[in-house]
């Protein structure tokens, strides 16, 4: 494919998707959010958020003399170490900003959301807290606890994060139904669904990639507009009809969600009779796109 100028805008601005201050800035908003369902909404209702966080909730109902914050901390060492053994040194210290930044929101906030309805609450605390996850994790590190074993099961096991969190949070809920009522344990069960839902719908966010597939009459006039009306790379394939015997070329490109209309506009009014491929590429690494996230 074309390669675009490393210096251009758009480059520049990948690139800040890697700096330090932009992990931070997730970590923060991740924590904050995370910090909110638990502190404003699992709390108030006694439900259990799930991962670390629902052990630290579970630790605090049996044993109120420490804080949610304290024992979300505590939790997190022993998980944090073998962080630092099985991922990478960079990850830890991101994760454990994002616990710290995370314990200390849990500590200070004192705002109760006003809602009764404990479905209205189930919503709230699942949404805030699957965001809270995804939006962590869309940095080089996470909030800590069940997060840290969530990346390190994908990193060896392509397990979605998600997915790792439901399981995980089962067990949560497992250890509940010991100490607290069923009705507590079964609205919290309800509410990981729409944790892990939210979780992976905040990762996949923005990343989501469309592959393109044009076999045309004109195929330099339809890789020129790609190329500098769309600003995209594109990539010229020899092929063979199958019925006809003809030698093709074939014009293959990858852009995101809003660029497909444009290039379809693009491509018929080039040539109407185009034949063209659309399809979902979820995972693009490379020039113009994504960079390989190394923790």
């Amino acid at each position: 494919m074309t390669n675009e100028n490393a210096l251009s805008p758009r480059a520049s601005l990948r690139g800040f998707f890697f700096t330090v201050p932009w992990n931070l800035l997730l970590l923060t908003a991740g924590s904050l959010l995370v910090a909110f369902a638990v502190k404003s909404v699992a709390v108030p209702h006694g439900l259990l958020t799930g991962g670390v966080s629902g052990l630290a909730l579970l630790c605090y109902y049996l044993l109120p003399a420490l804080d949610p914050g304290i024992w979300y901390f505590l939790l997190n060492v022993p998980i944090m170490l073998l962080g630092l053994k099985l991922v990478s040194r960079r990850f830890v210290l991101y994760s454990l900003f994002g616990m710290a930044a995370t314990s200390l929101f849990i500590d200070r906030i004192t705002y109760v959301l006003p809602v009764v309805d404990p479905w209205l609450a189930v919503i709230a605390c699942g949404v805030s807290l699957g965001a809270g996850i995804g939006v962590a994790l869309r940095s080089l590190g996470s909030t800590g606890g069940a997060d840290i074993l969530a990346v390190i099961v994908r990193e060896r096991y392509s397990m979605p994060i998600g997915r790792f969190e439901f399981f995980f949070n089962l067990i949560v809920f497992a250890l509940g139904l010991a100490f607290l009522k069923i009705e507590a344990v079964l609205y919290s069960v309800a509410m990981n669904f729409l944790v892990s839902w939210v979780a992976d719908a905040c990762l996949s966010l923005f990343s989501e990639r469309r592959m393109a597939l044009v076999i045309s009459q004109h195929p330099e006039a339809i890789v020129q507009a790609v190329l500098h009306t769309l600003g995209r790379g594109a990539t010229v394939l020899d092929a063979r009809g199958g019925w006809s015997g003809e030698d093709r070329k074939v014009v293959l490109t990858m852009l995101n969600n809003l660029e497909m209309k444009r290039l379809e506009e693009l491509i018929y009014n080039i040539d109407p009779d185009a034949f063209t491929i659309m399809g979902s590429g979820f995972h693009v690494l490379g020039q113009g796109f994504s960079k390989r996230k190394v923790y």
